[in-house]
């Protein structure tokens, strides 16, 4: 199996003047600060081409990174390293990972230091989200829960199926459902993803009253990156999908070729074996 991966661009010792730290004075003040940034993206269409505009410019990055710590100040460098490292994955398409460490040199805690740093890891992720309304004027519940997700702005939705009329399951004595999937990139944690699901879900109505009940909006994640996670709150994949004729059908429109983590089944396996 082909196991995706990206090439590196590599900003080090960057020099910047920021006003972060938890003392006054530090805000007032400031100080320098150090970056190092490791920029995770594809090179090879630039290397081939000899073309800037096929790759991310770094001296930008420096620039942007530069700007962002004078621009902003935090008294935790965790909140500058984590606020900054959104905003460059926001700002540059082209980037699918940073790993960005943020060095406060000569931090003010009464005794010699030569700095202390803080490093962290984020990127786009890839998840796949049922959808399906059977109350009420169904299709603007579907409108309004595509809506919702596209408005988030660490959301990006990439590619919705086709709407498809389905007959309830597992409590079958309620009205018809449409249902169908989005495919999304997140900057968002699969717990973090779930509450603003959650969120979207309330304000359409949604009421939590009976397992498998009638909703008026439903939003459910199958599938975050091949990430497994089994929590009271959250089960990825989602435990059920394969017996499910109305999420496996739409998931195969967009990714038959997707395979399950655990059953080691493409979607368009698991929906021909159903």
């Amino acid at each position: 199996m082909h196991k995706e991966t990206w090439d590196k661009i590599y900003i080090k010792n960057l020099e910047v003047f920021g006003k972060h730290g938890v003392l006054p004075e530090e805000n007032r003040l400031g100080q320098k600060f150090q970056i190092n940034a490791v920029l995770y993206t594809h090179t090879r269409e630039a290397g081939l081409k000899d073309d800037l505009i096929k790759t991310i410019h770094y001296g930008q990055v420096s620039h942007f990174m530069s700007s962002f710590m004078m621009e902003h100040t935090f008294q935790l460098i965790e909140t500058a390293a984590e606020q900054m490292a959104r905003a460059v994955l926001l700002q540059f398409p082209a980037m699918e990972k940073i790993k960005l460490e943020v060095l406060k040199p000569w931090a003010p805690i009464g005794l010699p230091l030569e700095s202390v740093s803080v490093e962290i890891e984020r990127g786009w992720h890839q998840a796949f989200v049922a959808i399906g309304s059977n109350l009420g004027e169904r299709e603007d519940y579907i409108k309004m829960g595509l809506e919702g997700l596209r408005k988030c702005e660490d959301c990006q939705v990439e590619k919705v199926s086709e709407i498809i009329a389905t007959k309830p399951y597992g409590m079958t004595g309620q009205p018809d459902f449409l249902n169908g999937m989005i495919q999304l990139k997140t900057l968002l944690t699969p717990w973090e993803l779930l509450e603003l699901l959650h969120q979207i879900e309330q304000r359409a109505g949604r009421e939590r009253l009976v397992h498998w009940g009638p909703r008026t909006l439903d939003l459910d994640i199958i599938f975050y990156d091949d990430w497994v996670v089994d929590s009271e709150e959250l089960q990825i994949p989602h435990p059920d999908m394969q017996n499910r004729e109305f999420v496996l059908k739409p998931l195969a429109e967009l990714a038959p070729f997707l395979r399950h983590p655990l059953r080691n089944k493409t979607v368009g396996q698991m929906l021909e074996e159903l």
